[in-house]
């Protein structure tokens, strides 16, 4: 099964501190992410390294846990809780991953509007702080 190989593997860099570089070795070149605040498809790896570590900067905190995940062949869906300043965060990973478990296909979508608020603030200011940097 293509995407529990994958799984762990993102299981293993979201524990190890989400860096880019760890980002980076298990995301496939052409990978597209789609954003839950920003309309149109992230294509490439270094857009996908930068938005995924962009969130993990804000969503991955403290509070950040994966409450259910389910595998369907090179598919997998995470639901995830977090708090952000106070505002409590749902979400869902979509994730779809190649033959040798790399991600192709990363969606996040986040409820309630709330939080989907929350999440564009935070997130807006931590690509423009990578950007910056």
């Amino acid at each position: 099964m293509t995407a529990q190989r994958g799984l762990e593997a993102w299981h293993d860099v979201i524990e190890g501190g989400n860096s880019p570089k760890a980002l980076a070795a298990i995301i496939h070149e052409d990978a597209v992410f789609h954003s839950p605040v920003v309309h149109t498809p992230q294509q490439g790896r270094d857009l996908v390294v930068a938005y995924l570590a962009a969130a993990g900067q804000t969503l991955g905190n403290d509070s950040f846990e994966y409450v259910r995940e389910l595998v369907d062949g090179d598919n997998a869906m995470l639901e995830f809780t977090t708090e952000m300043d106070g505002v409590h965060v749902n979400g869902i990973d979509l994730i779809r991953f190649d033959e040798h478990g790399k991600i192709v296909d990363f969606k996040v979508m986040v409820r309630p509007l709330k939080a989907v608020n929350k999440v564009w603030e935070q997130m807006a200011a931590m690509l423009e702080a990578m950007k910056a940097s």
